[in-house]
């Protein structure tokens, strides 16, 4: 994007608004989204959970398993793997845009694993000029984070998990005038998952549920501390079914609800959003702490009880798999009309190998105008004992596991 008007002076306050307005909302046509530092950080890095609408806490564990639920980490089938995953983003709006994501893990023992992972989205080139139309400088907005995890099987059922995050956001760089600066925050993730298998007439089956907390940190100033944002501080629940048809085919059924825990902003419709009322609201809620705010996010939505529904985002997928090599999978994600109106079907195809995977996922906005129309995710998988068999003597030794990670 080189366009000087698309990339003038005004982007710039306008990025750091979306960026830092917590309590941010637009009132237009009842429209009430809540916005919170750093968003990416809710967004499905990986191609599998893409494609399956999102879902992620309580599918079988692989490399990107931390990013869904660290609870998974403990079940994890290989000695050592590795996922880079890529995505070129807005591809509808502009040309230099990415997310870009690399995880892996390290199993200690038969019961716990190491996890570690980094998360980085490049918001592209800007091109600042005054309202004289004069250069000021070009700037590369960015935000990455970094995580380590660690999880641990504490039955042959049940695991639990628990990730660090360091996060940095830098969206302004320096020009003149320009008393913004980067933000940094810290942030944990706490996950539980559990399966069983189990038999219900003559089929085999395999139940999974998930429940994780994501993001739980300090919140991110970028201008002063009086007005700070919070982190996309997220609930997620789920649940896996898969069912062995036979021999060389399975199917697994997939389901996430998630709800982000910050305090929903305050609105009137009868007044404007500077309203004095509703700004004074606004600043309120904003200077919550952390736990208030985690707590007061299922009663603090001024609709009340139906408007808590419509925070909730549910998101699903079928997978399937033929001989645990080759993958089909469709998914659907669902926000509120109000809540955001991220709406779309995703579609995706995968394969493995003994040592190598690739996925690759498309998403289909119901709205053909959507800016995520168009965008494509593809991951890779290395599992690398596995590959270390490959080249060794006689290819012996390796750990065995489901191919399907």
């Amino acid at each position: 994007m080189n366009s000087t008007f698309s990339r003038s002076l005004a982007i710039a306050p306008a990025l750091l608004l979306a960026a830092t307005a917590a309590m941010a909302q637009t009132t237009a046509g009842g429209i009430h989204t809540i916005t919170t530092a750093v968003p990416i950080l809710t967004l499905s890095p990986d191609a599998r959970g893409s494609a399956l609408g999102e879902a992620g806490v309580a599918t079988s564990p692989d490399a990107n398993a931390a990013f869904y639920n660290p609870g998974k980490l403990g079940f994890v089938d290989y000695k050592y793997a590795v996922s880079p995953s890529y995505s070129p983003w807005l591809r509808k709006v502009t040309d230099d845009m990415s997310l870009s994501y690399l995880s892996g893990y390290a199993k200690v023992g038969d019961r716990g694993a190491f996890s570690a992972s980094l998360l980085y989205f490049d918001l592209g080139s800007i091109d600042y000029t005054n309202d004289r139309n004069i250069a000021q400088g070009s700037f590369n907005p960015k935000e990455y984070a970094v995580t380590f995890s660690y999880g641990q099987k504490l039955s042959d059922n049940f695991g639990v998990g628990i990730s660090a995050r360091y996060v940095r956001s830098n969206l302004i760089g320096s020009y003149a005038g320009n008393d913004a600066q980067a933000g940094n925050s810290f942030a944990a993730d706490l996950g539980a998952y559990y399966n069983k298998d189990v038999t219900i007439g003559a089929g085999a089956y395999n139940l999974a549920f998930g429940a994780a907390v994501s993001n739980i940190g300090n919140k991110m100033v970028y201008r002063t501390a009086t007005t700070p944002s919070f982190l996309p501080t997220t609930l997620r629940l789920g649940t896996a079914i898969t069912r062995e048809i036979d021999a060389y085919n399975k199917i697994t059924l997939a389901f996430d609800a998630t709800k982000l825990l910050v305090p929903s902003p305050y609105y009137d419709d009868s007044k404007p959003v500077n309203d004095p009322t509703v700004v004074r609201a606004n600043q309120d809620r904003l200077e919550k702490d952390i736990i208030s705010g985690i707590l007061t996010s299922f009663t603090d939505a001024p609709g009340g009880f139906k408007e808590e529904m419509q925070e909730i985002n549910i998101g699903g997928g079928l997978e399937y798999w033929y001989n645990n090599t080759i993958a089909a999978r469709a998914g659907y994600y669902y926000e509120n009309q109000y809540k955001g109106n991220r709406q779309y079907l995703s579609f995706g195809l995968g394969a493995r190998l003994s040592a190598f995977g690739v996925d690759g996922t498309y998403l289909v906005p119901n709205a053909a105008a959507n800016p995520l129309a168009e965008t494509i995710r593809v991951s890779l998988h290395f599992n690398l004992n596995k590959l270390s068999d490959a080249f060794s003597e006689g290819g012996a030794g390796g750990t065995q596991g489901s191919p399907v990670n």
